[in-house]
């Protein structure tokens, strides 16, 4: 159900959105980290601290003070081009981890730089491409950063999606020609992909390769599709600068941002030169600059394994961090850890903090221990010292918020089941209408229902209600590749998502007077890219927060959802939560906010805070009601590059932290669920 809009929210129409946070879950820090690990005294704390680095990397504390760092720099070459009458060559690429960049760089055109004695060259090309296209990667890149600046028309260069088969090789040579004829590149601003792709030099592109037709892989194609509506769009092939080409550039800046990078910065900077990591051949070069954020810099060993490399403030968290990866290294459970472990392994400073590797051990092992809890909701009537979630109130208003119409049950369905069998008042809250994944056949098969129960059972003559089916089917026979669904078929594709999601809500025993709709407006563009979050959303949610005034939230932790879903709904949520903060209100001040994953991701166990055990028949009856959104199973439209259906994900993951419990000497579990608590800022 919808609430109506009450009368206290119709003032927040009112509010520009620089007055509403939009952008809070960039500010999520998991483990604080200590400035001395990426801010740098001098460069002998520098050389010792990032002596496992092979490429110069800065870690900046947010995005935007490394999007401004990466400015600065390309503003002073611009200048000191201007000074010598020469022209600044740029490579630009246009993923969207350089937009903060770019939006930076606009900012100081307004402000008085000029960008007149600047020639771009655009990094790569979809290939091939019709006269009709209108997605391409240099109107892309004008659309964010070159129309909004002064650069001229005819100092912009692009390799061409159009050309022919039998003429693209010497475009190619023709490209790089002229590249070499201005001097070379002064800049290349490209970002980095997730198979460490840079332009679009896939894995098992050499160093030596210079501008030519590449195959994209998967990964890369479903970056690709924001742009083109659905995967299938993206044409199979890019035409790209060579990672020769951008290696003879005097200046390269590399931006990557977020968790979902992380793994894969770390092989680029950490790991060996190879052709499986293309951007790894950026060791190579001597004046490269890899600019991450901090949750980009997670696995970096300064940021993840401190003291491998430098002396530590050991904290809480640290210190678990330590053991759990001592525990892998050894294969030794927590309590079987010995002295000479910690010796051997770099953690000498930790026997001389606690006075032995027994007294270490217990620590974390009661730690970890009272993060597992079969009350989610709290157990009532008993000591909660050492429990995750307070005994009272009993019972609580529990409202689970869901991106998509089965994030819900994919991530914490198990929870789900035990609030509502220790008779908490659970309610689900469906962001979006997760309307663009359902597949055209799905629709078909739905009108054929309909169809076959109106003879049955209402009037057969109804020529609406047949004009309207004939209209749907006549649509999809007809539709064109890649062309966005009408408006009724999303609506009956938003229609079968809710009837799927009413269906897992009744299985899991939640009435569905307890089942909200909420329809976030940025969802519905019909197409892959999404709308901008607005106050408009926020409002949305935070009117539902006001009716039900939970003790329990619960909300999407997954960030790394490669579509920006997942992100934008904890964005609008977090945004709702710290406007009532900001109002003080009543509600908040007895309300917990826990963050699960599950579809993408799962919490790394330093990080988890409450871990739901889950019994074989538990795990079973979380998989039948994953299950009953049937049109997410094998015809699902965005299953991605994982081959796994989603319950076989969430199956996996969930047995996989049961594991690594069990490894650490922990009590073992079929499955568990885990969960890190949100504290508003």
């Amino acid at each position: 159900m919808l609430c109506k809009q009450p009368l206290v929210l119709k003032n927040l129409i009112n509010k520009s959105e620089s007055m509403v946070r939009l952008n809070l879950s960039s500010q999520i820090v998991f483990n604080k980290v200590p400035r001395n690990l990426y801010q740098f005294k001098n460069i002998l704390d520098r050389s010792q601290i990032t002596r496992m680095e092979r490429v110069p990397t800065d870690v900046f504390a947010s995005i935007s003070e490394g999007a401004n760092s990466i400015a600065d720099g390309i503003e002073k070459v611009i200048r000191a081009k201007e000074q010598e009458k020469k022209p600044c060559v740029m490579a630009l690429g246009t993923g969207t981890s350089l937009i903060p960049i770019y939006e930076e760089l606009i900012r100081r055109h307004q402000a008085g730089l000029s960008f007149k004695n600047v020639v771009v060259f655009n990094g790569y090309e979809y290939y091939p491409l019709t006269s009709e296209s209108s997605s391409t990667c240099i109107s892309q890149l004008k659309k964010v950063f070159l129309d909004r600046i002064d650069v001229e028309k005819e100092n912009v260069f692009s390799l061409d999606g159009k050309i022919s088969q039998d003429s693209v090789s010497e475009h190619c040579r023709q490209y790089e020609e002229h590249i070499d004829k201005l001097g070379g590149i002064d800049i290349a601003l490209f970002g980095i992909g997730r198979t460490g792709n840079i332009a679009a030099n896939e894995p098992g592109s050499s160093s030596a390769s210079i501008s030519r037709v590449i195959l994209t892989d998967d990964l890369l194609r479903a970056e690709m599709a924001r742009s083109f509506g659905s995967n299938d769009q993206v044409p199979p092939c890019c035409i790209t600068m060579g990672i020769a080409t951008i290696l003879k550039a005097n200046n390269i800046y590399i931006a990557a941002w977020g968790d979902e990078k992380s793994m894969i910065i770390r092989d680029i900077t950490e790991g060996k030169m190879t052709e499986a990591v293309p951007a790894s051949f950026l060791q190579s070069h001597n004046h490269v600059r890899l600019v991450v954020d901090l949750p980009g810099a997670s696995q970096l060993t300064r940021i993840k394994l401190p003291w491998l490399v430098t002396s530590c403030s050991w904290t809480d968290k640290l210190v678990r961090s330590a053991l759990i990866w001592l525990c892998s290294i050894t294969q030794k459970p927590i309590l079987k850890l010995t002295n000479k472990d910690y010796n051997e392994n770099g953690l000498s400073e930790l026997l001389a903090l606690y006075g032995s590797a027994y007294n270490a051990n217990i620590k974390i092992f009661n730690d970890l221990q009272h993060t597992i809890t079969g009350w989610p909701g709290g157990k009532p009537n008993a000591d909660d010292t050492y429990r995750p979630e307070r005994a009272t109130p009993y019972p609580k208003r529990v409202l689970v918020f869901s991106p998509h119409p089965d994030d819900d049950v994919i991530s914490m369905g198990g929870t789900i089941q035990r609030l509502v069998n220790q008779k908490h008042d659970v309610h689900i809250a469906y962001e979006t209408s997760g309307n663009i994944a359902v597949g055209d056949e799905e629709v078909v098969r739905f009108t054929h229902f309909v169809k076959g129960f109106n003879k049955l059972f209402t009037n057969a003559n109804d020529k609406a209600a047949s004009d309207k089916i004939e209209e749907i089917r006549d649509f999809i026979a007809s539709k064109k590749e890649g062309e966005t669904d009408s408006r009724d078929v999303l609506a009956v594709k938003g229609l079968i998502r809710r009837g799927e999601a009413r269906i897992a809500c009744l299985y899991n025993k939640i009435p569905l007077d307890h089942v909200h709709f909420l329809n976030l407006p940025f969802y519905e563009s019909g197409k892959i890219e999404k709308l901008p979050m607005t106050v408009k959303d926020v409002e949305i949610v935070r009117q539902l927060l006001q009716t039900i005034k939970p003790h329990q939230i619960y909300v999407a932790g997954d960030l790394a959802d490669p579509h920006g879903t997942h992100r934008k709904c904890t964005d609008a949520v977090l945004a709702a939560i710290n406007l009532e903060k900001d109002d003080k209100a009543e509600w908040l001040k007895d309300c917990r906010i826990w963050m699960y994953r599950g579809a993408w991701a799962e919490w790394e166990m330093e990080n988890i805070e409450m871990c739901v055990p889950m019994s074989p028949e538990e795990l079973r009856n979380k998989r039948n009601s994953i299950l009953k959104h049937q049109s997410q199973m094998e015809s699902a439209p965005f299953l991605g590059n994982d081959e796994r259906l989603f319950w076989q994900r969430a199956e996996d993951r969930n047995r996989g932290t049961a594991e690594l419990y069990d490894k650490l000497g922990l009590a073992c579990y079929e499955a568990m669920e885990a969960f890190v608590e949100y504290k508003p800022l």
